[in-house]
Formats: C-alpha cells, structure tokens, sequence
C-alpha cells in the first residue's frame, strides 16, 4: 500500500468519524452536509481501489464484473436512503446527473488535461462505439414512459407497469452488455496492466471493502438526512442538489482514474472506463432502484423524467456519441464537454 493510500483511508476514517458526531450531536446541517459529502467520496475511493486490488487477484474479467457491482455501491445507499425519505425527484436527477458528470464532465476533463499534454490522442474506436450505441438505446428507454405520460397515451394509466417492464429490459441489456465487452474487449474492463500484482494483502483487501461498504452505507443515511436543511439553507432546488452535488459527491469522484489515464496517454482505458461508469448506471443503477422502490416503503421511483432531464441527457448522449465515432480526440473537445455540463448546471441552478 503507497503513502497516497494511506492518506485517503485516514482521511476517510477522519472524515466518517467527524460525519457521526456532526449526525449525533445534531450539530450544523451545513456543516454536517459538507463532510458527510467529502466522506462518501473518500469512501467511494477506497471501494474503488479495494475493488481494483481484489480483481487483481481473479483477472481483468473478474475486475470488470466486481467494478459493475461495487463501483456505484456508495450511490446506491444514498438514492435507497434519498427514496426512504421521499426524494424521488432528487434520485432522478441525481441518475441523470451521474451520467451527465461522467460523459461530460468528467471525460471533459480527460480529453482536455490528456489533449493539452499529449497532443491529438487516438483510440480503439470499436467499444465505445458500443457503449455509444447503447446509451442511445438506453435513452430511447428513458424517453418511452415520459412521452407516454407527457402525451396522455392509454399507457398513462398503467405507467407503473410499463416502468417496471422497461427496468427489466434495460437489466437484461445490462447483463447481457457486461457478459459481451468481458469476452469480447479487455480494453473496457481493464484500467490497470494485466500483469499488476495486488499490493494489498487479501484479508487487508476485504476488510477495507467491507468497512468502506458499511460506512458508505452510514454516511449515506447521514448525507440525506442533512441535505434537506442544508438545500433550505443554501436556497438549492431538489433537482440541481441531486444533478450536480449529489451526482459528484456519490459517483465522480471514484471516475478521476479517467482523468489520470488520459494524462499518461493511455486514451483507449480512459475513455472506456468513464463511458462505461455512465453506460452501468442507465442500464443498471436506474432500472435496479426503480425496481425497488417498489418495496422500500418510501417514493416510487419512475422514469418519467422532466422534458428538460430529458433534453439534456439526449444532448450528452448525442454529443458524447459524435466524440468517440472518429477514435480521435484533442483538447478543444474536453473543453467543449465542460462548457456544455456548466451550461446545462446553470439551467437547473433555478429549479
């Protein structure tokens, strides 16, 4: 284990401790909301790095299948937690905004930073091709149960039916996408070197994936309950709270190896990994968590999205798809991504 990750176990076990104490004492909710968010990043990048160690272990494949499973555990707890306490509205724009952070902000930043240092960077066009065209499918799910309700279609009155029908086309596609780029394309599921050795003994791994789980499942229940103040304190709507702080707090962060692999020029692992952190939640998170909604005892969770949520998922999707088509990238792009993800934030900064 280097020096840096022991730094961030410290400082995620600091940062839970202080989050506890803030939740038990009932202390500031703004404050407490601060560190609950800086803890479940930190957690979120251990479950990362255990999740990496472990895989080393079983292969690249076995990597893949345990990054599709744990990578997006610690924002699986906060939309679980966020749909106890009645926040559908914040869970779907938090989904909508974790797809949004990865394919545009944070593979903005990866073409930009990786362009800037390396020049024009060129990669295996074939699996984000895939990931491109699936997200457009992903999409076309998304869009069936909000313009069957935006229409007042005969299906309105069955639409939690038609939800749960989506949910489970878009699992099967999920099953069936991770079980193709595993066989077929190691370049999507493996962003370490095929030879590493774990650094971190086995029985260290799995306690550390399995505190950082167990906290990250704590400090999301604290998350949410310190966010509802902390938006009235602020004067943030539910949907830019869930799109952006959220998004960001719950699942970019953990991303930031894109970012780090387009700088040292490896373009074909930098953009299959954060394509596909975005590709996992619209096929997987979503449709899991509208699944169970359904016994959670809390709101239903729909995919009936507002006509914007709508529109600018479609412009990420559309935009994202006419970057990797061409197996080429240069900075000017990235910087494109990030200038589109502001604008698209400061549209929902009023409600």
């Amino acid at each position: 284990m280097d020096k840096k990750e022991k730094w961030i176990i410290m400082a995620a076990s600091a940062a839970t401790i202080l989050a506890a104490v803030l939740h038990y004492t009932e202390a500031s909710p703004l404050l407490a909301f601060i560190i609950t968010a800086a803890a479940l990043s930190l957690l979120a990048m251990i479950v990362g790095d255990a999740t990496e160690q472990l895989g080393k272990r079983l292969g690249p494949g076995a990597t893949g299948i345990l990054q599709s499973a744990l990578g997006n555990l610690p924002e699986l707890f906060v939309c679980i937690f966020a749909l106890r306490a009645g926040l559908s509205k914040v869970v779907q724009a938090a989904l909508i905004g974790s797809i949004l952070g990865n394919s545009l902000l944070v593979f903005g930043l990866a073409l930009f930073f990786g362009g800037l240092k390396n020049g024009t960077q060129r990669f295996k066009s074939g699996p984000p091709k895939m990931i491109a065209t699936l997200m457009i499918l992903a999409f076309g799910a998304l869009a069936i149960p909000t313009l069957t309700h935006m229409m007042h279609t005969k299906a309105e009155t069955h639409l939690n039916a038609l939800d749960i029908f989506v949910a489970i086309i878009l699992l099967i596609l999920f099953g069936a996408s991770t079980y193709f780029f595993l066989k077929q394309d190691k370049a999507v599921v493996a962003p370490h070197k095929e030879n590493g050795k774990p650094s971190w003994p086995l029985g260290l791994t799995i306690t550390l994936l399995g505190l950082a789980g167990a906290g990250a499942a704590f400090v999301s229940d604290w998350f949410v309950v310190a966010l509802q103040p902390a938006m009235s304190t602020l004067g943030i709507n539910e949907t830019f709270a869930g799109l952006v702080i959220v998004a960001i707090a719950g699942n970019a962060v953990e991303n930031l190896v894109g970012i780090q692999l387009a700088i040292r020029n490896q373009a074909d692992y930098a953009v299959s990994v954060i394509l596909t952190s975005s590709l996992q939640i619209a096929l997987g998170l979503f449709p899991l968590l509208v699944l169970l909604s359904f016994f959670l005892g809390g709101a239903i969770l729909s995919f009936v999205l507002s006509p914007m949520l709508l529109a600018v998922l479609a412009l990420a999707v559309i935009v994202t798809a006419f970057i990797v088509f061409d197996g080429e990238s240069i900075w000017m792009e990235g910087l494109a991504l990030i200038g589109l993800y502001c604008l698209i934030a400061a549209a929902f900064w009023w409600g």
